[in-house]
């Protein structure tokens, strides 16, 4: 058995807003995401290479807040995270304030796979970025019009936006389990538009925003990062699972539909077990996400399931 689950983010998504050619253009990104990694778990690959190849086509895509298309800080700059995780080891890498990186997920990686650290900030893991021979790209390479726009409504003060209300639209992740029963997420993200102080929210926050044990499932959450590092979101799932022998869907919904609510927190995960069971909730009025398992097709949702 093996399966993918990804998500676009989480957050205030009002179907009068989404116009059909929008929705076209989202269910579409998900879609090619989900092929690119699903193709790599049936032809017998790595959920550490399923996951990577899922994000790196998220980031790729402009409609998503990461990578391409990633939101803004107040003084107009752009600030990526990145983590990944596999479950047999226990074994992540993960990175925040990179403004250079094309694919913060792969760099992520490389902090996992060829260095002995887990967390790398800023310029510092630019400098690691080098010596592993990754290209820097341009700060103007992430920029787009409707993120620009987004930023702009910010600094005017439009009473209707607010930073917490766009932050995680468009955070992304993957988690995925191969046929040698591994499991892995990853989770990549622009942050929150507006942000100061070089924030840092859930997303390369082992165990908030990112977490992957083949004991129990693996985790990648979107929503307000600041509830999520809180609750170490992403972790209390795995726990819930291992200590409490809650089933994926018990632990899923105690934390989203439970515990962040209770702290007025919003947002979403995808999650896989070790049996391949798929659970994607959210407290939020839509979250972007798709999933397929071995043997089934793929399913494409914004909003909630009748």
């Amino acid at each position: 058995m093996y399966g993918l689950a990804i998500h676009g983010g989480a957050g205030t998504l009002p179907r009068a807003d989404m116009s059909a050619a929008h929705e076209h253009a989202y269910r579409a990104g998900l879609e090619q995401a989900l092929g690119a990694g699903y193709a790599i778990l049936e032809c017998g690959g790595t959920s550490l290479d399923a996951v990577t190849a899922a994000v790196v086509r998220l980031e790729d895509n402009p409609l998503f807040n990461a990578g391409h298309g990633a939101v803004f800080t107040l003084d107009g700059h752009n600030e990526l995270d990145a983590s990944i995780m596999e479950g047999s080891s226990l074994k992540a890498g993960a990175v925040c304030g990179l403004s250079h990186i094309k694919n913060p997920v792969q760099l992520a990686r490389a902090v996992m796979e060829q260095s002995d650290y887990v967390l790398l900030s800023g310029a510092g893991a630019e400098d690691f970025a080098l010596t592993c021979g990754f290209e820097f790209v341009p700060q103007s390479y992430f920029f787009t019009p409707a993120r620009w726009r987004q930023l702009e409504r910010i600094q005017s003060g439009d009473p209707n936006l607010s930073g917490l209300t766009i932050s995680h639209i468009g955070t992304v992740g993957a988690v995925a389990l191969d046929d040698q029963g591994c499991l892995a997420a990853a989770t990549s993200t622009g942050g929150m538009t507006g942000k100061r102080f070089h924030r840092i929210g859930d997303s390369p926050i082992i165990g908030a925003g990112t977490y992957a044990d083949n004991r129990s499932c693996a985790v990648s959450a979107t929503g307000h990062g600041e509830m999520f590092i809180r609750a170490a979101v992403a972790h209390d799932i795995s726990a819930r699972m291992r200590y409490g022998n809650r089933t994926l869907e018990e632990a899923v919904r105690e934390v989203v539909l439970g515990v962040l609510p209770a702290m007025h927190g919003e947002g979403g995960v995808v999650a896989i077990d070790a049996h391949g069971e798929i659970a994607m909730e959210f407290n939020s009025e839509g979250m972007f996400r798709a999933c397929r398992k071995a043997g089934e097709g793929p399913q494409v949702h914004i909003y909630r399931q009748a």
